[in-house]
């Protein structure tokens, strides 16, 4: 890629693929490669299949779907399955660790990758805080099942919702001292917690089936009826009321379509995997497979335990107030699989947490290696891996979760990742616009019209969200545009970067499209394929000044230059 003087140093400026890859400057890829194809689907598994497995279907059956909440995890899936289109083919051509952050700043230009960024820092921060608070509730039950004694003073901080809680501070700060260090226990342990939670669902749906009763999933698609007034307005509700006076409306056709973004929060998470793209081997082939696989696993397991809910309790029997798994094995007299539930319960949620303090230090370390946040947090420790990012990341995480009631913004976690999804999903026919030429070893099968319709897709689940939610996130999106004009707009390194003076001398060969491997530069001295012999050069004297270097371009960092701009993956 030759210098571009044409792009203007505005904060719509956009960060050249080249450069978001390393192949043009290198160095930027500095992570440990530690994820195979294998990896990236226990990350994803372990992020998206939660505790909300054992409560979801019991929970919108009862309230709103109904025996049909089945068909409504299977349309959010495939909701969810065209936007992780759009994140594959995106992380084949751009695979680094910012995610939908990275791929909007090549895209769209700086200010929208900031919007994006800080919306996924939204989703993530208040994703860890929110999970270890519900997993601190998991642990304190299963505490009590197992009549394990604790002391009356240390009882009073243990499973707590709102306030100080010792759980879900120690396992915050036990994942964040396990990542900090870049230890491979973290793998290991990703592994271990994934089977056993694998097992446990298997247990659940096959125990499940054994009660089975088909008159249970009758009627299939209960008849409509007004929905609760404490049920609280959507944003679509706002809109067709105004529009056509109706009020909003539960079971039926619409009660269908009306849990299907609560069930999308299910599937959030399959998302997170393109942060570990600089961490993965291959990763423009790995990270997509990765992706599209746990997510197809995640549908199949999710469809098979709303299956053996609906049909072990007739959705009418269910508690809204207590919807759970256990609760429905309760009632057909299999209560020990409630002790079991929360045991998997504990399993999931501690992978959930782990997954997502991943990818929110992975994100903020990009940033920060951006020049919009703090440059001094994206340093590398001795272990390889950005330890200061998940020093301030995970104390920010840790801090929001004993201060705030969390559980009362959790929603906010599903309009920042759709957010992204809106974007990521544009992003691949503009990139295929502005660069026909790059190498895209995934491609979106008729991209116009499946991105169109993942637009429109999110953006309905986005109107189904409340206005309580959007009033929120308005809020946080506001202040970051605030920090990005104050801070981030001065310090970005593309702005330092196209500030510098044009490059003297001859063009730079082009570089290969991004996923092709650059060839070796060859030795100092060799001769060229087919080029003509060479000439004996006139020795110089001694006290001659040295030639200039034309492309010494001083380095972004304030390091010494990278001696081979070529290298891709360069540790």
């Amino acid at each position: 890629m030759t210098w571009d003087i044409r792009m203007r140093n505005t904060m719509f400026r956009r960060l050249p693929v080249e450069r978001a890859t390393g192949q043009l400057y290198g160095g930027r890829h500095r992570l440990r490669v530690v994820y195979r194809t294998r990896d990236l689907i226990v990350l994803g598994l372990g992020v998206m299949i939660g505790s909300g497995i054992f409560k979801i279907s019991g929970a919108q059956a009862a309230t709103t779907a109904g025996p049909a909440v089945i068909l409504s995890f299977l349309l959010a899936g495939a909701v969810c399955l065209l936007a992780a289109l759009a994140y594959a083919e995106l992380s084949s051509i751009i695979p680094v660790a910012g995610s939908a952050y990275s791929f909007s700043y090549v895209a769209f230009g700086e200010v929208w990758a900031w919007v994006v960024g800080w919306s996924l820092i939204l989703e993530l921060l208040l994703a860890a805080s929110v999970v270890a608070r519900a997993w601190a509730l998991y642990a304190a039950q299963v505490l009590a099942d197992f009549h394990v004694p604790v002391p009356a003073p240390l009882a009073r901080f243990m499973g707590n919702q709102t306030g100080f809680d010792i759980l879900a501070l120690g396992i915050l700060l036990l994942l964040v001292l396990l990542l900090a260090t870049g230890s491979r226990l973290s793998l290991r342990t990703l592994w271990t917690m994934v089977a056993a939670k694998l097992v446990v669902i298997a247990l659940v749906i096959v125990t499940g089936l054994m009660f089975f009763d088909t008159a249970n999933l009758r009627p299939f698609v209960p008849p409509a009826r007004p929905a609760p007034p404490a049920s609280g307005h959507t944003v679509l509700d706002a809109l067709l009321g105004s529009v056509t006076g109706g009020s909003p409306q539960v079971f039926g056709v619409w009660g269908v379509l009306a849990a299907t973004p609560a069930i999308a929060f299910a599937y959030i998470g399959f998302d997170l995997i393109a942060t570990a793209s600089e961490e993965t081997d291959d990763a423009p082939r790995k990270v997509p497979r990765g992706m599209l696989y746990s997510l197809l696993i995640a549908i199949v397991v999710y469809a098979g335990v709303a299956l053996a809910m609906v049909g072990m309790v007739s959705y009418r029997r269910l508690d809204a107030a207590r919807p759970t798994l256990g609760t429905a094995f309760g009632m057909v007299g299999a209560g020990s699989m409630g002790k079991i539930i929360d045991i998997g319960a504990v399993l999931a949620l501690t992978s959930v947490v782990l997954v997502v303090l991943i990818s929110l230090t992975r994100v903020v370390y990009s940033m920060s290696r951006d020049g919009l946040l703090p440059e001094p947090v994206s340093h590398m420790s001795r272990y390889k891996v950005p330890s200061r990012a998940t020093l301030v990341a995970g104390g920010a995480a840790v801090l929001m979760s004993q201060v705030l009631d969390v559980f009362t913004l959790e929603h906010m976690v599903v309009i920042g990742t759709l957010f992204a999804f809106l974007f990521v999903a544009a992003a691949v026919p503009a990139l295929r616009r502005s660069r026909p030429d790059l190498h895209r070893p995934f491609r979106v099968p008729l991209a116009p019209l499946t991105c169109t319709l993942t637009i429109a897709a999110v953006g309905w689940l986005m109107l189904n969200l409340k206005l309580q939610t959007w009033g929120y996130f308005m809020i946080w999106m506001a202040g970051g545009l605030v920090v990005y004009l104050l801070y981030g707009r001065r310090r970005s390194q593309m702005r330092r970067l196209l500030d510098l003076p044009p490059p003297r001398g001859p063009r730079l060969d082009a570089p290969p499209p991004p996923g092709v491997p650059m060839p070796r530069p060859a030795p100092a001295g060799a001769p060229r394929p087919g080029a003509p012999p060479p000439r004996m050069a006139r020795p110089r004297p001694p006290h001659a000044a040295p030639v200039p270097d034309p492309f010494d371009v001083p380095p972004l960092h304030g390091g010494p230059r990278p001696p081979d701009p070529g290298g891709r993956h360069r540790r």
